[in-house]
C-alpha cells in the first residue's frame, strides 16, 4: 500500500462516489480506504476487528471524516483517535454536509486538524478537493512516528 492513503469515512455512497470522482478529476491517485461507519473507521485505524492483521499497520496519511456516521459519530471518532496515543496524531479532516457552527467548535475541540464544509455545487466541490489534496497529500508534513 502507498505510505500515502487517505481514508474516507463516510456513510452515504453518492458522497463516496463524489468525493472519489473529485479526487480522480483532480489526479490525486492515492489509494482510497473507505470505512462506512465510525465503527470500522475505528477498526481500521487501531487494526482490530475486521481489520486486524500486519497489513494495518499502515497508517493513512489523512482521514477525510464525516460527522453524521452510524454506529459511531463522527465527533466519537474524533475523540477515540485522540484519545489512543498509537492514533492521536493521525490527521482528521473533517468532510461534512454541516455548516452548524456547534459542529465547526466540537470538531475543533475534539482535535480536529481542518473542518470544511462540503459545498453542494460540484465545481466548488473539485476545488475545495483539490486544494485539500494539494495540502494534505503534498505539502503538510506528518511525523513519521504515526505511519
Amino acid at each position: 500500500m502507498s505510505d500515502k492513503f487517505i481514508l474516507l469515512v463516510e456513510d452515504n455512497p453518492d458522497d463516496v462516489a463524489l468525493t472519489l470522482r473529485a479526487l480522480r478529476k483532480n489526479n490525486i491517485a492515492n489509494e482510497v480506504v473507505v470505512a462506512l461507519d465510525g465503527a470500522e473507521a475505528m477498526e481500521y485505524v487501531t487494526g482490530t476487528g475486521r481489520h486486524e492483521g500486519p497489513a494495518t499497520t499502515d497508517r493513512p496519511e489523512v482521514i477525510l471524516l464525516d460527522l453524521k456516521l452510524p454506529k459511531l459519530g463522527g465527533l466519537e471518532v474524533l475523540r477515540a483517535i485522540r484519545a489512543d496515543p498509537r492514533t492521536r496524531l493521525l490527521p482528521v479532516v473533517v468532510l461534512t454536509s454541516s455548516a452548524e457552527e456547534a459542529d465547526v467548535i466540537a470538531s475543533y475541540d475534539f482535535g480536529a486538524n481542518s473542518f470544511i464544509h462540503k459545498p453542494v455545487d460540484f465545481d466548488q466541490f473539485v476545488e475545495a478537493i483539490r486544494q485539500l489534496g494539494l495540502y494534505w497529500l503534498v505539502l503538510n508534513q506528518t511525523p513519521q512516528v504515526h505511519r
